[in-house]
């Protein structure tokens, strides 16, 4: 027969027990977890170990503190093999070792070997992932510039707004020429596409903007009633202005035709001599001169009087 060889088993130092001092003892590591403290035996392990790492047909080495976790030394990897830590997938016996397992717990010891590969699926997520943050930055950074250009547009409007209260009257041109820029801007805010947050921005940029179109159509329709009252206003001026020249020409043409009659008769009884005195409009040395007595015209036809 063959004789059986017994082993010690160490003892583990109790909370209330009589265990001896040479019993074991518990430690904490940075994961969380608890583990069995190490011995002097294992003190001469290097806290620092040097790994092989394959990828494709190189073999890279990295010095790790043997604590280290595998995301660790996907990060030191990605200095020399120029890839992503997120896009790298390594393997230690076999098996797939997540980012977040240290590299003692797993067993890698000092000269252990590694095998680095690429993983597509984690590059395309990344890839997406990073598409997806970038359109949404342009997406907010557009709707930041049309805020901009929404908020000098609004100045506008007050403005106007404030003119015609008044009893103002404003350029139908300037209103129309608002509102377009104004629908412009609208249809930006249309061709944004953007989820969550940005999409709440975009929804209360496009309702202030249809609010300042619709302020400006009510604007626009008191301009025009304003436009109206006032050309009604100006037509029935020229009208009194114009009937009240017209009787002064009436009186002054009937006071031309009452002249030469009353000149008639009193040339019929004896004849005057007119003299009139004229002075020149540019020299106000002149004295006034005589004028030549006028001839009377003689007749055009001979009359004949019948007793």
């Amino acid at each position: 027969m063959m004789k059986m060889k017994t082993g010690t088993t160490p003892s583990v130092s109790g909370g209330g027990g009589g265990g001896g001092s040479s019993g074991n003892e518990w430690e904490s590591r940075p994961g969380g977890m608890i583990v069995q403290r190490r011995t002097d035996q294992s003190s001469d392990v290097p806290r620092v170990i040097r790994v092989r790492v394959k990828y494709g047909s190189i073999y890279l080495e990295i010095n790790i503190n043997s604590q280290s976790t595998f995301g660790e030394l996907k990060k030191l990897l990605s200095d020399q093999t120029r890839l992503h830590h997120e896009d790298m997938k390594i393997l230690y016996k076999d098996k797939e070792r997540d980012s977040k397992m240290f590299l003692d717990l797993c067993g890698v010891k000092d000269r252990s070997k590694l095998v680095l590969k690429e993983d597509p699926i984690s590059q395309e997520k990344r890839l997406l992932e990073k598409r997806k943050n970038a359109a949404i930055e342009k997406a907010s950074k557009s709707i930041s510039e049309i805020s901009l250009e929404v908020d000098r547009l609004a100045g506008q409007v007050s403005a106007f707004e404030t003119v015609i209260n008044k009893g103002g009257k404003v350029e139908e041109k300037s209103l129309v020429n608002l509102i377009e820029m104004l629908m412009n801007q609208l249809l930006r805010l249309d061709a944004i596409t953007a989820d969550g947050d940005v999409k709440l921005k975009r929804k209360m940029q496009v309702k202030r903007v249809q609010k300042y179109v619709e302020a400006l159509d009510g604007l626009k329709v008191k301009n025009s009633t304003k436009k109206v009252e006032i050309n009604k206003s100006v037509r029935h001026k020229p009208q009194t202005q114009t009937q009240y020249q017209q009787r002064d020409l009436l009186s002054f043409v009937e006071e031309e035709e009452e002249e030469p009659r009353n000149s008639g008769a009193s040339s019929s009884g004896t004849p005057a001599i007119v003299t009139n005195n004229w002075e020149t409009m540019f020299d106000s040395t002149s004295t006034a001169k005589a004028v030549e007595p006028v001839k009377p015209v003689p007749p055009r036809f001979k009359w004949e009087f019948f007793d």
